[in-house]
């Protein structure tokens, strides 16, 4: 790979690709020629179309797209086995420049603006690659350091996981308290300026490989409301009393290391807090719209990605001398997907462009990750239905996209609960 190259406040990475800086260059056309909008192009997963993206997110998304296809694709098979890719892979992943991409250069980030972190979501949709971590590590993980920690904490971890050398995780979910953040029953109660640690997490993805996890935890069993009583810790692989069970086999995302977690009397130092003490709740509710937001690109992305696997499919399949294309039942199967995808990826769209702006609101993000989650998983089922029998078969990308998609209406906050929050929303007087 190529050396990394620095122009002015602009850093050129790995394939020498120009990576726009933080906050977002204006979204020029390229060329002065109008770019084209899904609906419009000849492939949903074109290099070079939507408003949104300018000519170098481009150059950066041909640079992203090349290391999925050569560092990601061929070993993937090798990693649904092993249930966790290489650690090497990370670290290859940050001398490319994909890690941190939307973190600001001072904290130790990349210092992209927020699209090209988009950029790095869709090409891993595109490559039907899940078992990389790579959007919580950089995009849920990293924004609470730099956003809630100190000074210290961020000097400690952000270079580390830009690099790809620490890997992040976060502890949320408990065996009893999913998307119930207020049902959290892990502790820590202070002892002199430590705290004393204890409870267990469920469910956590790049929980075999972290190196950092951030760990939810009542420590207010007084206060006036579960809520009121959360704090964050930052916990490090190695500390005693922390451990690490058994990498959990699930019905998709074979790749990605989800574990379960222990924590039997942890001693954290007074620097392992996150943030304010009791302020945990308020903290988790700040960043839960860019992970829902997240969860609904990759949902969008990876709809787009089944599409034209299913498009290329019919095009080739023959069935009584013809096609399976020629069949008006499949085109217009195909046209109602299409439709569907492109009027979704539309309202994603928009949600970026708010959340760029820093005007996201809860209920919004909510409403994007329950559709474009949804659709996901309707996509799935109608393309492999396309595909017949082979669609069945665990060779065909298509069959691992059905899979993995079902995950995705369950966490980030269960649809139902997302479903919850818009009628608040709706109902409540602001």
């Amino acid at each position: 790979m190529a050396a990394r190259l620095f122009r002015g406040s602009r850093r050129w990475w790995g394939y020498r690709c120009a990576l726009p800086s933080r906050p977002a260059a204006r979204c020029s056309h390229s060329g002065g020629e109008e770019r084209l909008e899904s609906p419009s192009a000849k492939k949903l997963t074109d290099i070079g179309i939507r408003r949104i993206f300018s000519s170098e997110h481009d150059i950066f998304r041909e640079s992203v797209r090349k290391f999925f296809q050569e560092e990601v694709i061929p070993y993937h098979a090798e990693w649904e086995k092993a249930g966790e890719v290489s650690k090497e892979l990370w670290e290859k992943a940050g001398k490319q420049g994909l890690l941190g991409v939307n973190i600001a250069e001072l904290h130790g980030g990349i210092g992209g603006d927020f699209y090209s972190a988009a950029v790095v979501w869709e090409e891993q949709a595109y490559s039907n690659c899940t078992g990389p971590g790579f959007s919580l590590h950089s995009d849920i993980v990293m924004p609470y350091i730099v956003n809630y920690g100190s000074e210290e904490q961020i000097k400690h971890f952000i270079p580390q996981m830009t690099s790809g050398k620490y890997i992040g995780a976060i502890a949320m979910t408990e065996p009893g308290a999913g998307s119930d953040l207020q049902g959290v029953r892990t502790n820590a109660k202070k002892d002199g300026s430590d705290w004393i640690l204890n409870g267990s997490k469920v469910f956590i993805t790049n929980g075999w490989l972290s190196d950092v996890v951030l760990v939810v935890a009542v420590t207010n069993r007084e206060a006036q409301s579960p809520a009121h009583g959360i704090s964050l810790f930052l916990v490090e692989s190695g500390m005693k009393g922390f451990i690490k069970g058994q990498k959990l086999q699930k019905m998709g995302l074979k790749a990605q290391d989800t574990a379960e977690l222990f924590f039997e009397d942890v001693r954290l130092p007074a620097s392992s807090l996150l943030g304010e003490e009791n302020k945990g709740f308020y903290y988790l509710m700040q960043e839960l719209p860019q992970e829902r937001l997240l969860i609904a690109e990759l949902a969008v992305s990876a709809s787009e990605f089944m599409f034209e696997e299913t498009r290329n499919y019919v095009k080739e399949r023959k069935v009584f001398g013809k096609t399976v294309a020629h069949m008006q039942t499949v085109q217009h199967k195909l046209a109602e997907l299409k439709t569907h995808i492109c009027v979704t990826r539309a309202f994603v769209d928009s949600c970026l462009q708010l959340h760029e702006k820093k005007r996201l609101d809860s209920a919004t993000a909510s409403m994007a990750k329950y559709w474009a989650s949804d659709l996901q998983n309707r996509v799935a089922y109608d393309c492999v239905q396309l595909h017949g029998g082979w669609g069945y078969m665990w060779e065909y990308p298509i069959a691992k996209a059905y899979v993995d998609a079902r995950v995705q209406p369950i966490y980030g906050g269960t649809n139902e609960i997302m479903k919850e929050l818009i009628a608040r929303d709706i109902v409540h007087d602001k």
